[in-house]
């Protein structure tokens, strides 16, 4: 999708290239696009969705289709050490939604609970994320893998222990059907089983981010701006998505509200004095390091080579 403005003289462009379809995960996009803040900030965007038959984003990345895109840590460290010149400036979710869903005749809210259990996962991404938890608290990498789709409801009929999940997703549909959060099921975040990681990574490329910094910056400046109005009112993006940006995906609206809801107290950190969308570079050479030695993962880059710490402060510097 096009900015309204057109070809209008004077815009950077930047194609930025969605990990999913165009829901009410991406709340800042939309709410600086239709507010006209990233024109504002000099930039032209065009957003190409992701979704589950779509390639990953970024392999549209690396093939030159996209000049920004949303990932997770785990592939952006792999693509790094294939020989892309990535680096990823800020990330939505400084905690990432990611995490477990279970039953409450069978909680598993410790890791030592995976131990032994069935778990209904819908990606590698899922496997990689169990595996570090457990290597990461010592355990054996003792669990089966139950291949599922993104609705939780193989979990009702007992096909697994525990569901793969993300917190502003699968839950919904369960409070949908009546049931109870921390009464008849149980959610708890990756991070909390002690793997950290940021959620929605933005990563552009070295080339680019050299050639086009003003278009980054200004994307960048948008999106802070998006999401500081999307704090306000989580029922405005939402009908934006609905109505507008995402009106051929059959989104519901309260759904889609509800899932803002959620998701809002993600984009802040939980610590005093970092700023939204930032990166925090002891986190990173913390215990996101730690969660990619416990994967396997020995050939770990400088951070200083895959991560930008000066888009985002130039960004909130820069803001009218």
């Amino acid at each position: 999708m096009l900015s309204k403005h057109g070809l209008a003289q004077g815009l950077k462009k930047a194609r930025v290239q969605l990990s999913w379809v165009s829901n009410i995960q991406y709340a800042g996009d939309w709410l600086a696009q239709e507010n006209n803040l990233m024109a504002k900030y000099g930039v032209e965007v065009a957003w190409q969705p992701g979704g589950p038959n779509a390639p990953a984003s970024l392999v549209t990345l690396a093939a030159g289709k996209a000049d920004i895109a949303y990932s997770n840590w785990f592939q952006l460290l792999d693509a790094v050490n294939q020989g892309n010149d990535f680096v990823m400036i800020g990330a939505s979710f400084p905690r990432s939604p990611h995490g477990l869903l279970s039953l409450a005749k069978k909680p598993i809210l410790e890791p030592r609970s995976l131990v032994g259990a069935k778990v209904l996962a819908q990606a590698p991404n899922d496997k990689t994320a169990i595996d570090a938890t457990l290597a990461l608290a010592g355990l054996p990498n003792q669990w089966t893998w139950v291949p599922t789709g993104f609705s939780p409801e193989p979990l009702l009929a007992g096909d697994g222990d525990a569901f793969t999940a993300f917190s502003t997703n699968q839950p919904i549909t369960l409070e949908k059907m009546g049931l109870k959060a921390g009464k008849d099921f149980h959610f708890v975040f990756f991070d909390d089983l002690g793997f950290r990681t940021f959620g929605s990574i933005i990563v552009t490329t070295q080339s680019f981010l050299k050639s086009n910094r003003a278009a980054v910056v200004g994307y960048m400046r948008g999106l802070i701006d998006g999401w500081a109005m999307n704090r306000k009112d989580p029922t405005v993006a939402a009908h934006l998505v609905v109505e507008k940006y995402g009106a051929d995906l059959g989104l519901d609206l309260d759904q889609q509200i509800r899932q803002n809801e959620l998701q809002i107290p993600l984009t802040q950190y939980a610590e005093p004095g970092k700023l939204p969308l930032s990166l925090d570079k002891d986190l990173i050479e913390g215990l996101m390091f730690k969660a990619a030695r416990a994967t396997g993962r020995s050939k770990l880059p400088d951070v200083a080579t895959i991560a930008d710490f000066t888009v985002v402060q130039e960004a909130y510097e820069g803001r009218q």
